[in-house]
């Protein structure tokens, strides 16, 4: 039996200040792409250094991350703020994920 790959939402704060949301399914590992500027790490994120992990909650499934990752890129800055601070809202944002249209937990 093969275990499925758990994937987690993350997001990194630049040296600018800016937020940058993704999702990987090894947190470590794709921030420190992240770090090689000119490697597989985001071009967004290339000369925005130092860089800083500054929220990481693992998810599950590939298609609910990326629903989350989309809520939360959605967000202002204000919000991604407090999601960072608040781990009721990540719970919250999951819910309504599973609850949408076309997720899996909706299918019978």
């Amino acid at each position: 039996m093969v275990r499925q790959r758990s994937w987690s939402v993350y997001l990194v704060r630049c040296g600018d200040g800016a937020l940058y949301t993704g999702i990987t399914t090894d947190v470590s590992r794709r921030f420190a792409q992240h770090q090689q500027n000119g490697g597989k790490g985001a071009k967004y994120l290339r000369g925005k250094g130092p860089l800083q992990i500054v929220f990481k909650k693992e998810i599950g499934r590939r298609g609910l991350a990326l629903r989350i990752e989309r809520k939360i890129k959605r967000l202002s800055k204000g919000r991604k703020e407090e999601l960072i601070e608040q781990d009721d809202m990540i719970k919250h944002m999951v819910t309504q994920a599973k609850e949408e249209p076309g997720s899996l937990a909706c299918r019978a």
